[in-house]
């Protein structure tokens, strides 16, 4: 063979190498679009996630039919002779909730741990024989079960004496938050209210010194109040969020137990420099704590509070009470079935599946079409439009070749790492107008007012945002209930 033939050989083959080099070398992705701040930490994100947080009021009021106690009740009267924590937490479980919240003392003073600080605890009732403790079974059987645990530590104390006392009090106050946070492990939710009594009205509470005090002892912990700092009250116990409900807002323009902030904190802020979302609190009954007289409210009820907390970005804690067996009652539990039952029956199926999706424009790269919304991440996949410049931009579920579809629910999720975007928008199904808000956020649930639809194309137009709309997921639902 001639040299002549081995060098075209030779460079044929460079050639041959280097083309198969080039067509399989990854191109460079396109990186996402900026986000738009203020943006959530970690735990936060992971807090909106959970969607429903359990509440468990239980304390000495569960034994004398009240709701405020008076802080003159005998320890004596508390004896939940059956008290199971692992039947509350499994319930919980079996409910749909990753994180239960107990009443470790209320604003009666009475402590569901024996503190070194106080003989008003569990210690000198006859539960256990004085060697119980409430808040080491619970979330012991947290632990066992998966379950999250948080606590609530009332600033109000109707018993102890320092109350009204700044100074003293204030170190009392943190010396048992030193207590639970330091000697039963992990707590992902701290509560806190602004609850004051009557008769010592210029009582300080040194909120500063007791959040700074917690995120040195639990730095991943999320601290509620009124004002945050990592989530705020939604301003009512109805469980009701606003219409419009963004999970942005000043906190510099908040304060822990002030009545004119209450409208602020349920609409929140699209100019707020603060990511605070907020948490809707209700009872499954009428009252806080357990009272025979008392039922649960009905499903219907139930799935009317969810559509106004969860389906408006908001996270539900739902209060579920111990009775004076140390257990959730029986109605309760089988409400607590029907409940979650009734939100698998409507949310497990996404009727638009199926479909294909277009939009009005797509930003340059694979990773931000449309048909993300109809992936199963809820959070990191997301359809981002290309236009900056137009003023609208529009996407469309389309289901031609099948059936039409026939829901009457509609579910949108923004891509909220990187940002609240949506401030205004528009449901059309064939072009008829079925739905209509203004913030979007983690999730919004429009309940179709005129009852079920049948289309073959959804569209969703967003009319106003806070730069590019990022839309992660939609859903098309049918609710039988």
């Amino acid at each position: 063979m001639s040299r002549t033939r081995i060098s075209w050989t030779v460079i044929t083959l460079l050639i041959i190498h280097l083309f198969n080099l080039a067509i399989s070398a990854p191109t460079s992705a396109v990186p996402p679009p900026l986000p738009v701040l203020p943006l959530p930490t970690f735990s936060q994100l992971k807090w909106q996630q959970r969607e429903l947080i359990m509440f468990l009021h239980f304390g000495v009021n569960t034994f004398t039919d009240s709701e405020w106690g008076t802080g003159r009740e005998s320890p004596a009267v508390f004896n939940p002779t059956r008290l199971n924590a692992d039947q509350w937490v499994g319930v919980a479980a079996e409910a749909g909730f990753s994180l239960v919240i107990l009443t470790a003392k209320h604003h009666d003073g009475f402590c569901l741990w024996p503190s070194r600080y106080t003989d008003h605890s569990v210690r000198s009732s006859p539960w256990r024989d004085g060697h119980g403790d409430v808040v080491r079974e619970f979330v012991d059987a947290a632990k066992a079960r998966g379950i999250d645990a948080g606590l609530y530590l009332s600033p109000w104390d109707r018993h102890d004496r320092r109350y009204g006392h700044n100074e003293a009090y204030n170190e009392y106050y943190l010396a048992q938050l030193q207590e639970l946070l330091r000697n039963y492990g992990s707590v992902r939710e701290i509560w806190f209210d602004g609850a004051k009594g009557s008769n010592a009205p210029n009582m300080s509470y040194y909120f500063g010194d007791w959040f700074s005090m917690v995120k040195e002892l639990q730095s991943s912990i999320n601290i509620f109040s009124d004002a945050g700092p990592d989530v705020r009250w939604i301003g009512n116990e109805k469980g009701f969020a606003g219409c419009t409900c963004w999970s942005t807002i000043n906190r510099t323009s908040l304060s822990i137990g002030n009545a004119s902030i209450v409208d602020y904190i349920n609409a929140g802020d699209p100019k707020g420099t603060d990511w605070l979302p907020a948490e809707c609190d209700v009872s499954i009954r009428p009252g806080w704590f357990w009272h025979k007289s008392q039922k649960p409210k009905p499903l219907s009820k139930l799935l009317e509070i969810y559509y106004k907390s969860v389906g408006r970005n908001c996270v539900l804690l739902f209060n579920v009470p111990p009775n004076t067996l140390g257990l959730l009652s029986n109605i309760d539990v089988t409400r607590l079935k029907e409940f979650k039952r009734a939100i698998d029956t409507i949310f497990t199926k996404n009727l638009a599946e199926k479909c294909s999706v277009q939009a009005s424009s797509q930003r340059v790269g694979s990773d931000f079409g449309p048909e993300n919304v109809l992936d199963r991440d809820h959070m990191w996949t997301y359809w981002a439009p290309g236009d900056q410049n137009a003023r609208e931009h529009w996407i469309e579920v389309e289901c031609l070749g099948i059936e039409r579809v026939r829901f009457n629910v509609v579910r949108i999720q923004e891509a909220i790492g990187l940002g609240q975007r949506i401030g205004r928008h528009k449901v059309y199904a064939d072009g008829k107008l079925v739905a209509h808000g203004s913030t979007v956020g983690y999730k919004r649930l429009h309940r179709l007012e005129m009852g079920v639809v049948e289309a073959h194309r959804v569209r969703i137009e967003v009319k106003g945002s806070r730069g590019l709309p990022l839309i992660s997921s939609i859903g098309l639902h049918l609710d039988p209930y």
